[in-house]
Protein backbone atom coordinates (compact mmCIF):
# COMPACT_ATOMS: atom_id res chain seq x y z
CA UNK A 1 0.00 0.00 0.00
CA UNK A 2 1.12 3.50 -0.84
CA UNK A 3 1.64 6.11 1.52
CA UNK A 4 1.30 9.68 0.57
CA UNK A 5 3.22 12.69 2.08
CA UNK A 6 0.47 15.17 3.49
CA UNK A 7 3.31 17.90 3.59
CA UNK A 8 5.53 18.59 0.28
CA UNK A 9 8.35 20.35 3.11
CA UNK A 10 8.34 17.67 5.74
CA UNK A 11 11.28 16.07 4.56
CA UNK A 12 12.11 12.59 6.29
CA UNK A 13 10.68 10.84 9.10
CA UNK A 14 11.71 8.07 11.02
CA UNK A 15 11.94 4.95 8.40
CA UNK A 16 9.92 1.97 8.28
CA UNK A 17 9.94 -0.24 5.44
CA UNK A 18 7.42 -1.80 3.64
CA UNK A 19 9.28 -3.79 1.15
CA UNK A 20 12.80 -5.07 0.53
CA UNK A 21 13.67 -4.66 -2.89
CA UNK A 22 16.79 -6.49 -4.54
CA UNK A 23 18.67 -3.28 -4.48
CA UNK A 24 21.77 -4.46 -5.87
CA UNK A 25 19.79 -5.37 -8.92
CA UNK A 26 17.72 -2.35 -8.89
CA UNK A 27 20.89 -0.34 -9.51
CA UNK A 28 21.86 -2.30 -12.43
CA UNK A 29 18.39 -1.72 -13.77
CA UNK A 30 18.70 2.00 -13.15
CA UNK A 31 22.38 1.97 -14.99
CA UNK A 32 21.17 0.21 -17.63
CA UNK A 33 18.31 2.72 -18.33
CA UNK A 34 20.23 5.60 -18.00
CA UNK A 35 23.02 4.59 -20.16
CA UNK A 36 21.10 3.59 -22.79
CA UNK A 37 19.51 7.09 -23.38
CA UNK A 38 22.81 8.87 -22.44
CA UNK A 39 24.36 7.11 -25.27
CA UNK A 40 21.07 7.42 -27.76
CA UNK A 41 21.67 10.93 -27.29
CA UNK A 42 25.30 10.85 -28.70
CA UNK A 43 25.81 8.05 -30.84
CA UNK A 44 24.37 9.62 -33.84
CA UNK A 45 25.77 13.00 -33.70
CA UNK A 46 29.70 11.12 -35.87
CA UNK A 47 27.17 9.66 -37.98
CA UNK A 48 24.90 12.85 -39.00
CA UNK A 49 26.56 13.07 -42.76
CA UNK A 50 26.39 9.10 -43.03
CA UNK A 51 22.22 9.34 -42.19
CA UNK A 52 22.29 12.60 -44.03
CA UNK A 53 23.39 10.78 -47.26
CA UNK A 54 21.04 7.63 -46.86
CA UNK A 55 18.45 9.38 -46.46
CA UNK A 56 18.92 12.08 -49.18
CA UNK A 57 18.65 14.94 -46.61
CA UNK A 58 20.69 18.02 -46.50
CA UNK A 59 23.09 19.12 -43.09
CA UNK A 60 20.13 21.56 -41.99
CA UNK A 61 17.57 19.28 -42.48
CA UNK A 62 19.50 15.96 -40.32
CA UNK A 63 20.57 18.47 -37.66
CA UNK A 64 17.04 17.62 -36.45
CA UNK A 65 18.07 14.62 -35.09
CA UNK A 66 19.61 16.10 -32.61
CA UNK A 67 17.95 18.84 -31.79
CA UNK A 68 14.24 17.12 -31.70
CA UNK A 69 15.81 15.04 -29.19
CA UNK A 70 17.04 17.48 -26.97
CA UNK A 71 14.04 19.98 -27.27
CA UNK A 72 11.93 16.56 -26.46
CA UNK A 73 14.33 16.19 -23.56
CA UNK A 74 14.26 19.26 -22.13
CA UNK A 75 10.72 19.97 -22.10
CA UNK A 76 9.33 16.71 -21.16
CA UNK A 77 12.19 15.83 -18.30
CA UNK A 78 10.40 18.38 -15.43
CA UNK A 79 6.91 17.07 -16.41
CA UNK A 80 8.04 13.13 -15.94
CA UNK A 81 9.81 13.55 -12.99
CA UNK A 82 7.27 15.83 -10.97
CA UNK A 83 4.73 13.35 -12.31
CA UNK A 84 6.98 10.37 -10.65
CA UNK A 85 6.63 12.46 -7.44
CA UNK A 86 2.92 12.42 -7.26
CA UNK A 87 1.83 9.12 -9.42
CA UNK A 88 4.52 6.53 -8.32
CA UNK A 89 8.85 7.08 -9.45
CA UNK A 90 8.92 3.12 -10.64
CA UNK A 91 5.61 4.22 -12.42
CA UNK A 92 6.04 6.79 -14.82
CA UNK A 93 9.56 5.25 -15.33
CA UNK A 94 7.91 2.39 -16.82
CA UNK A 95 6.26 5.05 -18.95
CA UNK A 96 9.34 7.02 -20.12
CA UNK A 97 11.23 3.87 -20.75
CA UNK A 98 8.09 2.35 -23.37
CA UNK A 99 8.98 5.74 -24.57
CA UNK A 100 12.66 5.07 -25.19
CA UNK A 101 11.72 1.96 -26.48
CA UNK A 102 8.76 2.29 -29.12
CA UNK A 103 11.53 5.57 -30.48
CA UNK A 104 14.58 3.15 -30.60
CA UNK A 105 12.49 0.65 -32.68
CA UNK A 106 10.73 3.42 -34.97
CA UNK A 107 14.20 4.79 -35.38
CA UNK A 108 15.87 2.00 -36.57
CA UNK A 109 13.21 1.19 -38.80
CA UNK A 110 12.64 4.45 -39.83
CA UNK A 111 12.30 5.02 -43.78
CA UNK A 112 12.78 8.75 -43.98
CA UNK A 113 13.89 11.31 -42.26
CA UNK A 114 10.47 12.77 -40.99
CA UNK A 115 9.84 9.56 -39.54
CA UNK A 116 13.37 9.58 -37.71
CA UNK A 117 12.79 12.90 -36.14
CA UNK A 118 9.35 11.68 -34.53
CA UNK A 119 11.42 8.45 -33.15
CA UNK A 120 13.88 10.94 -31.47
CA UNK A 121 11.19 12.61 -30.25
CA UNK A 122 9.84 9.89 -28.04
CA UNK A 123 13.47 8.66 -27.19
CA UNK A 124 13.62 12.05 -25.71
CA UNK A 125 10.84 11.58 -23.26
CA UNK A 126 13.57 9.32 -21.55
CA UNK A 127 15.59 12.11 -20.53
CA UNK A 128 13.75 11.92 -17.13
CA UNK A 129 15.86 8.47 -16.56
CA UNK A 130 17.97 10.41 -13.94
CA UNK A 131 15.26 12.11 -11.75
CA UNK A 132 13.01 9.30 -11.60
CA UNK A 133 15.96 7.26 -10.95
CA UNK A 134 18.12 9.13 -8.01
CA UNK A 135 14.52 9.57 -6.74
CA UNK A 136 14.29 6.22 -6.46
CA UNK A 137 17.72 5.52 -5.07
CA UNK A 138 17.05 8.15 -2.48
CA UNK A 139 13.58 6.48 -1.37
CA UNK A 140 14.91 2.73 -1.75
CA UNK A 141 18.36 2.49 -0.49
CA UNK A 142 19.99 2.34 2.04
CA UNK A 143 21.35 5.77 3.40
CA UNK A 144 24.96 4.49 3.27
CA UNK A 145 24.76 3.52 0.02
CA UNK A 146 22.75 6.37 -1.51
CA UNK A 147 25.64 9.02 -1.89
CA UNK A 148 27.93 6.34 -4.25
CA UNK A 149 25.23 5.38 -5.90
CA UNK A 150 24.05 8.29 -7.15
CA UNK A 151 27.71 9.13 -8.38
CA UNK A 152 27.43 6.01 -10.23
CA UNK A 153 24.21 7.22 -11.74
CA UNK A 154 25.14 10.28 -12.53
CA UNK A 155 28.80 9.12 -14.44
CA UNK A 156 26.81 6.63 -16.37
CA UNK A 157 25.30 9.72 -18.27
CA UNK A 158 29.09 11.33 -19.24
CA UNK A 159 29.75 7.47 -19.45
CA UNK A 160 26.97 6.99 -22.19
CA UNK A 161 27.92 10.22 -24.01
CA UNK A 162 31.31 8.98 -24.87
CA UNK A 163 30.69 5.42 -25.38
CA UNK A 164 28.34 6.93 -27.96
CA UNK A 165 30.71 9.52 -29.76
CA UNK A 166 33.51 6.04 -29.11
CA UNK A 167 31.02 3.37 -31.01
CA UNK A 168 29.33 5.70 -33.71
CA UNK A 169 32.03 5.51 -36.28
CA UNK A 170 32.92 1.71 -35.98
CA UNK A 171 29.17 0.58 -36.29
CA UNK A 172 28.52 2.96 -39.15
CA UNK A 173 31.81 2.02 -41.21
CA UNK A 174 31.08 -1.57 -40.45
CA UNK A 175 27.58 -1.69 -40.47
CA UNK A 176 24.76 0.89 -41.53
CA UNK A 177 23.62 3.96 -39.48
CA UNK A 178 20.16 1.40 -38.43
CA UNK A 179 22.75 -0.92 -35.96
CA UNK A 180 23.05 3.15 -33.93
CA UNK A 181 19.39 2.22 -32.94
CA UNK A 182 19.65 -1.86 -32.47
CA UNK A 183 22.59 -1.88 -30.34
CA UNK A 184 21.17 0.43 -27.30
CA UNK A 185 17.74 -1.49 -27.49
CA UNK A 186 19.34 -4.33 -26.17
CA UNK A 187 19.83 -2.40 -22.69
CA UNK A 188 16.44 -0.47 -22.88
CA UNK A 189 14.96 -4.17 -22.88
CA UNK A 190 16.81 -5.29 -20.06
CA UNK A 191 16.43 -2.44 -17.70
CA UNK A 192 12.45 -2.30 -18.95
CA UNK A 193 12.02 -5.82 -17.92
CA UNK A 194 13.78 -5.42 -15.06
CA UNK A 195 11.91 -2.48 -13.55
CA UNK A 196 8.85 -4.34 -14.55
CA UNK A 197 9.22 -7.74 -12.81
CA UNK A 198 12.70 -6.63 -10.52
CA UNK A 199 11.61 -3.52 -8.83
CA UNK A 200 8.17 -2.54 -6.35
CA UNK A 201 6.82 0.59 -6.37
CA UNK A 202 8.02 3.47 -3.50
CA UNK A 203 5.56 4.17 -1.31
CA UNK A 204 6.44 8.03 -0.93
CA UNK A 205 3.78 10.54 -3.39
CA UNK A 206 3.53 14.13 -2.98
CA UNK A 207 0.48 15.29 -3.35
CA UNK A 208 -0.76 17.84 -6.26
CA UNK A 209 -2.00 17.79 -9.31
CA UNK A 210 0.14 18.62 -12.33
CA UNK A 211 0.64 22.97 -13.11
CA UNK A 212 -0.83 23.30 -16.90
CA UNK A 213 0.29 26.75 -17.15
CA UNK A 214 4.15 26.69 -15.29
CA UNK A 215 4.54 23.86 -17.83
CA UNK A 216 2.50 25.47 -20.71
CA UNK A 217 5.14 28.42 -20.02
CA UNK A 218 8.41 26.45 -19.49
CA UNK A 219 7.90 24.78 -22.63
CA UNK A 220 7.51 27.93 -24.95
CA UNK A 221 10.93 28.94 -22.95
CA UNK A 222 12.82 26.37 -23.01
CA UNK A 223 12.08 25.31 -26.96
CA UNK A 224 12.52 28.87 -27.93
CA UNK A 225 16.10 29.35 -25.65
CA UNK A 226 17.26 26.06 -27.19
CA UNK A 227 16.53 26.34 -30.52
CA UNK A 228 17.55 29.30 -30.99
CA UNK A 229 20.92 28.01 -29.20
CA UNK A 230 20.92 24.63 -31.78
CA UNK A 231 19.97 26.21 -35.13
CA UNK A 232 22.38 29.88 -34.37
CA UNK A 233 25.09 29.07 -36.18
CA UNK A 234 22.89 27.74 -39.41
CA UNK A 235 20.60 30.98 -38.98
CA UNK A 236 23.28 33.59 -38.06
CA UNK A 237 23.48 34.96 -34.74
CA UNK A 238 22.36 37.86 -35.81
CA UNK A 239 19.04 36.93 -37.47
CA UNK A 240 15.97 37.97 -36.45
CA UNK A 241 14.67 34.60 -35.80
CA UNK A 242 17.71 33.68 -33.35
CA UNK A 243 17.17 36.67 -31.52
CA UNK A 244 13.64 37.03 -31.56
CA UNK A 245 13.89 32.95 -30.30
CA UNK A 246 16.16 33.93 -27.66
CA UNK A 247 14.14 36.85 -26.33
CA UNK A 248 11.13 35.05 -26.44
CA UNK A 249 12.62 32.75 -24.28
CA UNK A 250 14.04 34.69 -21.85
CA UNK A 251 10.32 36.82 -21.61
CA UNK A 252 8.79 33.35 -21.28
CA UNK A 253 11.31 32.19 -18.26
CA UNK A 254 10.51 35.22 -16.43
CA UNK A 255 6.89 34.33 -16.05
CA UNK A 256 7.59 30.58 -15.83
CA UNK A 257 9.38 32.07 -12.39
CA UNK A 258 6.41 34.91 -11.50
CA UNK A 259 3.56 31.70 -12.44
CA UNK A 260 5.42 29.24 -10.17
CA UNK A 261 5.58 31.53 -7.26
CA UNK A 262 1.47 31.49 -7.56
CA UNK A 263 0.77 27.97 -7.64
CA UNK A 264 -0.04 25.73 -4.85
CA UNK A 265 1.46 22.51 -6.38
CA UNK A 266 4.53 24.35 -8.97
CA UNK A 267 5.89 22.43 -11.91
CA UNK A 268 9.17 23.49 -10.15
CA UNK A 269 9.56 24.89 -7.06
CA UNK A 270 11.30 27.79 -8.20
CA UNK A 271 11.73 28.56 -4.26
CA UNK A 272 14.37 26.00 -4.11
CA UNK A 273 16.61 28.15 -6.14
CA UNK A 274 17.34 30.45 -3.46
CA UNK A 275 19.10 27.09 -1.89
CA UNK A 276 22.81 27.74 -1.59
CA UNK A 277 23.47 23.90 -2.09
CA UNK A 278 21.23 24.01 -4.79
CA UNK A 279 21.74 26.76 -7.46
CA UNK A 280 25.46 26.13 -6.54
CA UNK A 281 24.76 22.65 -7.56
CA UNK A 282 23.11 23.86 -10.91
CA UNK A 283 25.58 25.92 -12.09
CA UNK A 284 28.12 23.39 -12.06
CA UNK A 285 25.78 21.21 -13.89
CA UNK A 286 25.71 23.97 -16.82
CA UNK A 287 28.97 24.50 -16.61
CA UNK A 288 30.26 21.07 -16.58
CA UNK A 289 27.80 20.40 -19.17
CA UNK A 290 29.27 22.78 -21.68
CA UNK A 291 32.61 21.28 -20.86
CA UNK A 292 31.91 18.18 -21.55
CA UNK A 293 30.32 18.37 -24.80
CA UNK A 294 32.68 21.19 -26.03
CA UNK A 295 35.65 18.01 -25.65
CA UNK A 296 33.35 15.85 -27.60
CA UNK A 297 33.87 18.38 -30.38
CA UNK A 298 36.83 19.57 -30.51
CA UNK A 299 38.99 16.75 -29.92
CA UNK A 300 37.42 14.69 -32.56
CA UNK A 301 38.07 17.52 -34.84
CA UNK A 302 41.44 18.14 -34.11
CA UNK A 303 42.68 14.37 -34.42
CA UNK A 304 40.66 14.22 -37.44
CA UNK A 305 42.15 17.26 -39.50
CA UNK A 306 44.87 16.46 -42.09
CA UNK A 307 48.55 16.01 -41.32
CA UNK A 308 49.56 18.64 -44.15
CA UNK A 309 48.06 21.03 -41.89
CA UNK A 310 50.89 21.23 -39.46
CA UNK A 311 48.48 20.74 -36.11
CA UNK A 312 46.05 17.82 -37.29
CA UNK A 313 46.96 14.24 -36.76
CA UNK A 314 45.19 12.42 -39.44
CA UNK A 315 43.12 9.91 -37.85
CA UNK A 316 39.99 8.49 -38.92
CA UNK A 317 36.68 9.40 -37.38
CA UNK A 318 36.70 5.53 -35.75
CA UNK A 319 40.23 6.02 -34.59
CA UNK A 320 39.33 9.79 -33.14
CA UNK A 321 36.29 8.22 -31.13
CA UNK A 322 38.88 5.87 -29.33
CA UNK A 323 40.71 8.62 -28.08
CA UNK A 324 38.19 9.63 -26.01
CA UNK A 325 37.98 6.16 -24.44
CA UNK A 326 40.48 7.65 -21.35
CA UNK A 327 37.67 9.67 -20.44
CA UNK A 328 35.23 7.10 -20.21
CA UNK A 329 37.16 4.71 -18.31
CA UNK A 330 38.29 7.70 -15.91
CA UNK A 331 34.41 8.67 -15.28
CA UNK A 332 33.91 4.81 -14.37
CA UNK A 333 36.44 5.12 -11.95
CA UNK A 334 36.10 8.32 -10.39
CA UNK A 335 32.19 8.55 -9.97
CA UNK A 336 32.15 6.19 -7.47
CA UNK A 337 34.81 7.61 -5.78
CA UNK A 338 33.08 11.05 -5.67
CA UNK A 339 30.32 9.46 -4.09
CA UNK A 340 32.00 8.12 -1.43
CA UNK A 341 33.78 11.46 -0.91
CA UNK A 342 30.68 13.53 -0.78
CA UNK A 343 29.63 10.23 1.95
CA UNK A 344 32.65 11.53 3.99
CA UNK A 345 32.84 15.31 3.99
CA UNK A 346 29.58 16.26 1.63
CA UNK A 347 29.87 17.43 -1.95
CA UNK A 348 31.77 20.86 -1.46
CA UNK A 349 35.27 19.21 -1.61
CA UNK A 350 34.73 16.83 -4.54
CA UNK A 351 32.52 19.96 -6.40
CA UNK A 352 36.05 21.94 -6.06
CA UNK A 353 38.29 18.63 -6.96
CA UNK A 354 36.40 18.50 -10.07
CA UNK A 355 36.01 21.97 -11.06
CA UNK A 356 40.34 22.32 -10.88
CA UNK A 357 40.61 18.76 -12.68
CA UNK A 358 38.57 20.00 -15.46
CA UNK A 359 40.40 23.43 -15.62
CA UNK A 360 43.51 21.80 -15.95
CA UNK A 361 41.77 19.31 -19.05
CA UNK A 362 41.21 22.63 -21.12
CA UNK A 363 44.33 24.50 -19.87
CA UNK A 364 47.00 22.23 -21.22
CA UNK A 365 45.56 22.01 -24.44
CA UNK A 366 45.06 25.61 -24.56
CA UNK A 367 49.50 25.71 -24.08
CA UNK A 368 49.92 23.24 -26.59
CA UNK A 369 47.79 20.48 -28.32
CA UNK A 370 51.07 19.59 -30.68
CA UNK A 371 51.33 15.78 -29.01
CA UNK A 372 49.01 13.27 -28.64
CA UNK A 373 50.25 12.67 -25.17
CA UNK A 374 48.87 15.79 -24.72
CA UNK A 375 45.17 14.94 -25.94
CA UNK A 376 45.10 11.76 -23.86
CA UNK A 377 46.08 13.41 -20.99
CA UNK A 378 43.54 15.98 -21.39
CA UNK A 379 41.03 13.62 -21.72
CA UNK A 380 41.64 11.48 -18.54
CA UNK A 381 41.57 14.68 -16.38
CA UNK A 382 38.37 15.47 -17.93
CA UNK A 383 37.09 12.39 -17.00
CA UNK A 384 38.25 12.70 -13.31
CA UNK A 385 36.66 16.44 -13.66
CA UNK A 386 33.62 14.99 -14.80
CA UNK A 387 33.48 12.21 -12.55
CA UNK A 388 33.75 14.26 -9.58
CA UNK A 389 32.00 17.32 -10.61
CA UNK A 390 28.37 15.68 -11.77
CA UNK A 391 28.30 12.89 -9.10
CA UNK A 392 28.83 15.86 -6.79
CA UNK A 393 26.57 17.76 -7.77
CA UNK A 394 23.76 15.71 -8.46
CA UNK A 395 24.19 14.51 -4.27
CA UNK A 396 24.43 18.11 -3.82
CA UNK A 397 20.64 18.63 -4.61
CA UNK A 398 19.13 15.78 -3.14
CA UNK A 399 21.15 16.79 0.30
CA UNK A 400 19.75 20.24 0.08
CA UNK A 401 16.37 19.59 -0.65
CA UNK A 402 12.62 17.68 1.30
CA UNK A 403 12.97 14.14 -0.27
CA UNK A 404 9.74 14.86 -1.37
CA UNK A 405 10.70 17.49 -3.59
CA UNK A 406 13.36 15.05 -5.44
CA UNK A 407 12.17 14.52 -8.90
CA UNK A 408 11.70 18.33 -9.62
CA UNK A 409 14.72 19.34 -8.30
CA UNK A 410 17.09 17.21 -9.69
CA UNK A 411 15.07 17.52 -13.14
CA UNK A 412 16.10 21.32 -13.13
CA UNK A 413 19.96 20.10 -12.30
CA UNK A 414 19.18 17.88 -15.24
CA UNK A 415 17.98 20.96 -17.63
CA UNK A 416 20.73 22.47 -16.44
CA UNK A 417 23.35 20.01 -17.43
CA UNK A 418 21.38 19.95 -21.02
CA UNK A 419 21.55 23.58 -21.52
CA UNK A 420 24.92 23.56 -20.79
CA UNK A 421 26.03 21.41 -23.32
CA UNK A 422 23.57 22.58 -26.03
CA UNK A 423 25.36 25.90 -25.17
CA UNK A 424 28.97 24.61 -25.41
CA UNK A 425 28.42 22.30 -28.80
CA UNK A 426 27.15 25.46 -30.32
CA UNK A 427 29.89 27.93 -29.10
CA UNK A 428 32.49 25.48 -30.11
CA UNK A 429 30.60 24.88 -33.25
CA UNK A 430 30.63 28.41 -33.81
CA UNK A 431 34.49 28.72 -33.25
CA UNK A 432 35.16 26.42 -36.29
CA UNK A 433 33.53 27.55 -38.54
CA UNK A 434 34.49 31.19 -37.83
CA UNK A 435 37.88 30.57 -37.79
CA UNK A 436 39.25 28.63 -40.93
CA UNK A 437 42.40 28.82 -42.85
CA UNK A 438 42.80 27.59 -46.70
CA UNK A 439 45.62 25.11 -48.23
CA UNK A 440 46.23 24.42 -51.28
CA UNK A 441 45.67 21.29 -53.04
CA UNK A 442 46.72 20.03 -56.29
CA UNK A 443 43.20 20.16 -57.33
CA UNK A 444 42.54 23.69 -55.60
CA UNK A 445 42.35 24.51 -52.49
CA UNK A 446 40.75 23.40 -48.87
CA UNK A 447 39.09 25.51 -45.76
CA UNK A 448 39.77 23.88 -42.54
CA UNK A 449 39.52 24.96 -39.29
CA UNK A 450 42.57 27.35 -38.44
CA UNK A 451 45.32 26.21 -35.24
CA UNK A 452 43.83 29.64 -33.27
CA UNK A 453 40.40 27.58 -33.52
CA UNK A 454 41.65 24.91 -30.73
CA UNK A 455 43.65 27.31 -28.87
CA UNK A 456 40.66 29.88 -28.45
CA UNK A 457 38.36 26.62 -27.74
CA UNK A 458 40.53 25.33 -24.96
CA UNK A 459 40.80 28.49 -23.43
CA UNK A 460 36.93 29.45 -23.51
CA UNK A 461 36.52 26.18 -21.96
CA UNK A 462 38.76 26.52 -19.45
CA UNK A 463 37.87 30.02 -18.28
CA UNK A 464 34.21 28.56 -18.19
CA UNK A 465 35.76 26.07 -16.16
CA UNK A 466 37.22 28.44 -13.77
CA UNK A 467 33.70 29.71 -13.14
CA UNK A 468 33.12 25.96 -11.36
CA UNK A 469 35.59 26.17 -9.47
CA UNK A 470 34.41 29.63 -8.11
CA UNK A 471 30.42 28.12 -7.68
CA UNK A 472 32.14 25.08 -6.22
CA UNK A 473 34.10 27.33 -3.53
CA UNK A 474 30.86 29.44 -2.73
CA UNK A 475 28.78 25.93 -1.98
CA UNK A 476 28.23 26.07 1.49
CA UNK A 477 30.29 23.28 3.66
CA UNK A 478 28.95 20.04 5.15
CA UNK A 479 27.86 21.49 8.55
CA UNK A 480 26.25 24.69 6.71
CA UNK A 481 24.50 22.49 4.41
CA UNK A 482 23.76 19.84 7.13
CA UNK A 483 21.73 23.43 9.24
CA UNK A 484 20.18 24.76 6.11
CA UNK A 485 18.44 20.80 5.66
CA UNK A 486 17.21 20.54 9.08
CA UNK A 487 15.78 23.82 8.93
CA UNK A 488 13.77 22.40 5.99
CA UNK A 489 12.77 19.72 7.76
CA UNK A 490 15.01 17.50 5.48
CA UNK A 491 16.75 14.70 8.31
CA UNK A 492 17.77 11.66 6.79
CA UNK A 493 17.52 12.41 3.03
CA UNK A 494 18.63 8.97 2.05
CA UNK A 495 16.36 6.42 3.78
CA UNK A 496 12.80 5.34 2.68
CA UNK A 497 9.78 7.68 4.34
CA UNK A 498 6.97 5.82 5.66
CA UNK A 499 3.72 7.62 6.60
CA UNK A 500 1.71 5.98 9.03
Amino acid sequence: MSHTLQEPATGSVPVTRGHNPNTTLLVVYLALGGLAYAVLQSLVAPALSTIGRDLNASTASVSWIITAYLLSASVLTPIFAKLGDMMGKRKILIVVMSLLLIGTVVAALAPNLGVLIVARILQGAAGAVLPLSIGIVRDELPKERVSVTIGILSGIFGIGAGVGIVAAGPIVQNLDYHWLFWFPLVLIVVALVGIIFGMKESPIRTPGRLDLAGTGILTVSLVSLLLAISEGESWGWGDVKTIGLLALGAVALVAFVLVELRVTSPLIDVRLFTIRGVWTAHVVALVFGFAMYGTFVLVPTLLQLPTFTGYGFGKTASVAGLFLLPTVLMLVVVSPLSGSIVRKYGPKPALVIGATFLTAAFVLPAISHAYLWQILASGIMTGAGIGFGLAAASNAVIESVPLAQTGEAISANTIARTIGSSVGTAVIAALISSHTQVFPLPTGSIALPSDDTFTIGFWTSAGVAVLAIIIALIAPSMKKRAHDARALGVEDTDAIVTVK
